[in-house]
């Protein structure tokens, strides 16, 4: 399942309607849109077809993670079956009428996601009706592949979804722990099988068959993590203070190493914040490229109004703000310092706070 990730979301307007439909959706969800060319217009992101319709259902069927089909069931089944997998590798398949009344959730509901996708769809349509057929979403359940998606979470142990899936489909008892990240990631109240836990250590515990963890944390307890699914919230600032020569890997190593002592995730970095200085310190574009990690800057008086444990003489001497990497994480995180300054002598200084959501 973890292969659909990076493919894309595919929408198959081919009628006028259809295609007006399809740009609603396009609004509010990341999709790449296919139609005939006969409907071509100026519209440069869609891509216009010459090709059959059942030429471009093959070729989307095998290279979309979902793919939404605006014209009727019948169609489209004729059109899929020929391609039909199995469970795990198929596309989610969403069909939605021509007058979008009815947004159903077609193939792959629970491993491909589009239970929930075709919830998300018919929330984009006043009069629209999300119809899903899965026996385990009578009884709401959690589309273990899909949570935190939407704020940028990571799956840390990808290996461990398909399995936790099933259990969640199965109805067997999962314990969330969370202590990081947004807290409305499931809307609405938890299915009757999933409960909240307030230590880590109730996950291991046997009347939990499997286990959801937010967490910035490094976990150390092989059982928790071989029966768990492991988010990665953007939940850490890391504001730095450097020198103009300080290299890519001086930072890298420095940060990747206060993480570790201090049991953190380095996939949890939201940003690194730091000062603005009259021309780019090459090696931390370096280092935001390389890891995709952006970079937030400020002023220095942005910087100077912040009061911090660790006020410096010698920081305000040659910054003019008192303070840099522990002023720019409190003012980027909108949250508090978990781990103050600290100096990583000659050209680097980092502290880490915790973002509030």
């Amino acid at each position: 399942m973890s292969h659909h990730r990076d493919k894309e979301v595919a929408v198959l307007a081919i009628t006028k309607h259809g295609l007006e439909i399809a740009r609603i959706i396009r609004q509010n969800l990341d999709v790449q849109i296919y139609s005939p060319v006969k409907f071509s217009d100026s519209d440069r992101d869609i891509k216009w077809f010459t090709e059959q319709t059942s030429k471009v259902v093959q070729n989307l069927f095998f290279n979309s993670r979902a793919l939404i089909c605006i014209f009727s069931l019948g169609a489209v089944i004729r059109l899929i079956s020929p391609h039909l997998g199995d469970k795990k590798s198929d596309p989610a398949i969403i069909v939605i009428d021509d007058k979008a009344n009815f947004v159903i959730s077609a193939l792959s509901g629970h491993l491909g996601g589009a239970n929930s996708m075709t919830e998300q769809i018919a929330s984009f349509f006043p009069h629209a009706k999300a119809v899903i057929t899965t026996a385990a979403d009578v009884n709401e359940t959690i589309a273990v592949d899909l949570v935190g998606r939407e704020y940028g979470w990571e799956i840390e142990n990808t290996e461990n979804i398909t399995r936790v899936s099933a259990m969640m489909v199965n109805n067997e008892k999962i314990g969330v722990f969370q202590d990081s990240g947004q807290n409305d990631w499931y809307k609405g109240k938890l299915p009757s099988n999933v409960h909240k836990v307030n230590f880590l250590e109730e996950i291991n515990s046997s009347e939990f068959k499997g286990g959801l963890i937010i967490s910035e944390k490094l976990i150390k307890n092989r059982e928790i993590l071989e029966k768990s699914v492991l988010y990665r919230p953007k939940s850490l600032v890391v504001g730095i203070g450097l020198h103009w020569d300080t290299t890519r890997d001086t930072i890298s190593e420095g940060i990747q190493d206060i993480l570790l002592k201090n049991d953190l995730s380095f996939k949890c970095i939201r940003n690194i914040s730091t000062l603005r200085r009259e021309k780019e310190i090459s090696g931390l574009q370096e280092f935001s490229t390389a890891y995709g990690i952006p970079v937030q800057i400020f002023d220095k008086q942005e910087l100077a109004s912040i009061t911090v444990p660790n006020p410096s003489d010698v920081v305000n001497k040659f910054e003019g703000t008192y303070s840099v990497a522990e002023s720019s994480a409190i003012l980027s995180s909108n949250g508090h310092l978990i781990i103050p300054k600290i100096k990583l002598p000659p050209n680097l200084t980092v502290a880490v706070a915790k973002v509030r959501f």
